[in-house]
């Protein structure tokens, strides 16, 4: 039975590099095709033609730094980042609180937020570069510096669905997600405010070791200290008031009971 799931286990990854390998070779053709380099090379010369005409000198070669592929029609956007982050934003800045800590969300969310209210970021790894605004804690979030039942506002997005799986480093926990949660609220004074969001599925999912999605009736048993008073879904390009079948992105914002 071992050496069958072996077996299992190397036809996948040699499929997996296979399929990474085509993806990757094909995403480096579309940002230097022929064409781009073409439109480059144009562009160029029309420019050291208008910087003569102008009296202008002109770009050297050594310094040219040819950057493909930007003239699209539009601005693409990531759409998670883009959706939880304001969504967050709007909520907290509503409520106001007198101090915000944050548990590894996104860091320009947080910068952001900081610029705002006195904010408090806890990470597992340290921020390379220093805000003043911005306090910063290093800790787990396993184990959060902070006593029981004494944290006003929290936020915590698209962080407690990796926790257990090893992907940034952290110990190997099965039960690291509901730990996490459970941390969260214990934290979490009562009329606190809680921002989390995670992806939700129609059943609870391991995507190893990238993360986890749970069904939401059992998220919700993870958060039964609190009252969500509201929510969002993050489907596709789309932000919803209603969760759609299959997997998305459901944003809460909590209150502790």
């Amino acid at each position: 039975m071992k050496v069958n799931n072996h077996m299992h286990e190397l036809f996948w990854a040699l499929r997996y590099i296979k399929r990474s390998l085509f993806l990757r070779k094909r995403l480096t053709g579309l940002s230097q095709t022929v064409t781009e380099w073409k439109n480059f090379w144009q562009s160029y010369r029309q420019y050291k033609t208008l910087a003569t005409a102008c009296g202008e000198s002109n770009p050297r070669i050594e310094e040219l730094y040819p950057c493909l592929g930007d003239d699209t029609v539009e601005t693409a956007i990531e759409p998670v980042y883009f959706y939880q982050d304001t969504w967050a934003f709007e909520q907290i800045a509503k409520i106001s609180p007198s101090h915000h800590i944050d548990v590894g969300s996104h860091h320009k969310f947080v910068a952001f937020l900081s610029k705002i209210f006195p904010v408090t970021m806890v990470d597992i790894r340290p921020l390379s570069l220093a805000l003043a605004s911005l306090q910063f804690k290093q800790g787990s979030i396993l184990q959060l510096p902070f006593e029981d039942s004494s944290v006003e506002s929290l936020s915590s997005l698209c962080v407690v669905e990796h926790i257990g799986l090893g992907r940034y480093g952290d110990e190997l926990d099965a039960l690291g997600s509901e730990k996490a949660v459970s941390e969260l609220c214990r934290v979490l004074r009562p009329n606190g405010h809680l921002y989390i969001s995670v992806p939700v599925n129609d059943v609870n999912k391991i995507f190893f070791n990238a993360h986890r999605a749970f069904e939401e009736k059992y998220f919700e048993q993870l958060l039964s200290s609190c009252e969500i008073i509201d929510r969002k879904y993050i489907s596709g390009d789309n932000l919803l008031p209603e969760k759609p079948n299959g997997y998305s992105i459901a944003l809460y914002h909590a209150v502790k009971a």
